[in-house]
């Protein structure tokens, strides 16, 4: 360990002694607990071996698997109760960024030998990776012409899905299978460890950007990093946006920095791991024609832009078609973006408002829910592409409005797209922690980040459409938002004897 880390390790560890570290340790408690309750409860294997030889199977039957659900849920609660009291302390000036840092280490490392959770995701990007490594085009043949021991797991709907991420993911998958064959367990793990450095980058970048606007680092790497949705998702349930997000803002910081032409290859970057990171591209440009413009009051406005954009553009070219020749594919994953409309779910505006009026037009007329779908989410991609460029050109006036454009142009992804899944919501959260933002609306983006987390089922399934589980999910969202602005929301701990929350 360098000298540098040292001490950085010996105050994390005092930190965690004291009593202000009281939260980080309940945290871990719960990310150990939920990964235990992940062996039975979550995404777990068709045929899975590991548990059979261990003789634990009985975990995911029966009894098994409610001791397992109990397992997993009570963590994710505790998990939740420690961030919002750790929020209180950041919001309150008692918590060190470099603490926050710590904690999100701490809570990730017992998930890195999860079952994965809320999602199948990791056993698709396995099969690609195993479809490139076999001699077959990702981007063209879904993992279904390559059978093989990773295939059973692949989810039903995406098995004949040809693969939407860019070219240096699937390189990372295949790199991963060609080392590991087809062992289910090790890839999983191992793709893991591969998107920690996104997480690292994560930590940097927010921090970097947060003092950049002159927010607190703390409170933003609390909201942005450590929140449970990404600790979760993003690990628990090893999606590559963790690599993607976590090169974007570092790539945004970079250019914020000064440092134009390495933000944005890093920006180009994450692209090539998930094409969703491109909409930083384009606001980036103002970004460096502000500061060509700064440095150059001279020259012209219009070859400021010219420059800045052709720059840009230069960087994206040279370097993705450096990724894609590695890799031996072409740009086949931009039309496999579509496969994204067999997700269905009311998260996205076009789906729910098709799904609303099928309800509404269904004891008149025998009109079902998919052409209202094609209606719907045309529409959705229209005002998408609108919007984005709108954004754009109404966002260009400084470095603030230009990353505010960013955080905007995501979540209008999100809300715009045909299809969009809880982890979506963590691009436009990671831009969001460059800025300050009022305790309400701290309180409101926790409650809505713990309802995007539990509205889903540990096993990858929706839980959407079950009236319980929405009941429950808006009760504990609620429950963590008004904890934030008022500890003890519901008066327990003078009912128990304890003393005032802080």
């Amino acid at each position: 360990m360098s000298g540098s880390l040292m001490p950085a390790a010996r105050g994390y560890s005092d930190y965690l002694r004291s009593a202000a570290g009281r939260p980080a340790l309940l945290g871990l408690a719960g990310a150990v607990v939920t990964t235990l309750g992940s062996f039975g409860a979550g995404a777990i294997r068709v045929h899975d071996t590991t548990l059979e030889a261990t003789h634990l199977s009985w975990l995911r039957f029966g009894h098994g698997l409610v001791l397992s659900s109990v397992l997993f849920w009570t963590g994710i609660a505790l998990l939740v109760i420690a961030w919002i009291r750790l929020g209180r302390a950041a919001l309150a000036g008692r918590l060190e960024a470099r603490d926050v840092a710590g904690t999100v280490a701490l809570w990730i490392a017992p998930l890195l030998v999860a079952v994965p959770l809320y999602s199948r995701d990791a056993y698709s990007y396995l099969a690609q990776g195993a479809l490139l490594r076999d001699g077959f085009d990702p981007y063209v043949d879904g993992p279904v012409v390559n059978p093989n021991g990773l295939l059973d797991d692949v989810s039903g709907i995406w098995t004949t899905t040809t693969a939407p991420y860019g070219p240096l993911f699937i390189l990372i998958a295949r790199g991963i299978t060609t080392v590991l064959g087809d062992n289910v367990l090790g890839g999983v793990i191992a793709l893991r460890v591969v998107m920690l450095p996104g997480i690292a980058l994560s930590v940097w970048g927010v921090a970097k950007l947060a003092r950049h606007f002159g927010a607190k680092p703390a409170v933003s790497l609390w909201l942005a990093v450590l929140n449970p949705l990404v600790i979760v998702h993003l690990v628990g349930g090893v999606h590559n946006e963790a690599l993607m997000v976590g090169l974007m803002v570092a790539g945004i910081a970079l250019v914020l920095d000064g440092r134009h032409w390495f933000g944005v290859a890093v920006i180009v970057t994450a692209v090539a791991v998930k094409g969703t990171a491109a909409i930083a591209l384009p606001f980036v440009v103002w970004i460096w024609f502000h500061h060509r413009r700064a440095a150059k009051p001279q020259e012209s406005a219009a070859k400021a832009f010219g420059t800045a954009l052709a720059a840009s553009v230069g960087i994206f070219v040279a370097l993705f078609a450096a990724f894609s020749l590695i890799a031996g594919v072409g740009l086949g994953w931009t039309t496999a973006l579509a496969g994204s409309i067999k997700i269905i779910n009311y998260i996205t505006l076009p789906t729910a408002i098709a799904q609303l009026f099928a309800f509404a037009a269904a004891p008149f007329t025998d009109l079902h829910l998919a052409p209202i779908l094609i209606v719907t989410r045309a529409l959705g991609i229209a005002a998408l592409a609108i919007a984005l460029v709108v954004l754009w050109w109404r966002f260009r006036q400084d470095e603030r409005r230009n990353v505010m454009g960013i955080l905007l142009g995501l979540l209008a992804v999100c809300v715009l797209s045909p299809a969009s899944l809880p982890w979506y919501y963590t691009w436009p959260l990671a831009v969001a922690g460059a800025f300050t933002w009022s305790r309400r609306t701290l309180a409101i983006i926790a409650g809505l980040s713990v309802w995007l987390m539990v509205v889903f089922m540990p096993t990858g399934s929706i839980g959407l459409y079950s009236l319980w589980n929405v009941a429950l999910a808006v009760a504990l969202g609620a429950l963590a938002g008004w904890s934030l602005l008022r500890p003890d929301p519901l008066g327990m701990r003078p009912r128990l004897g304890l003393a005032p929350a802080v």
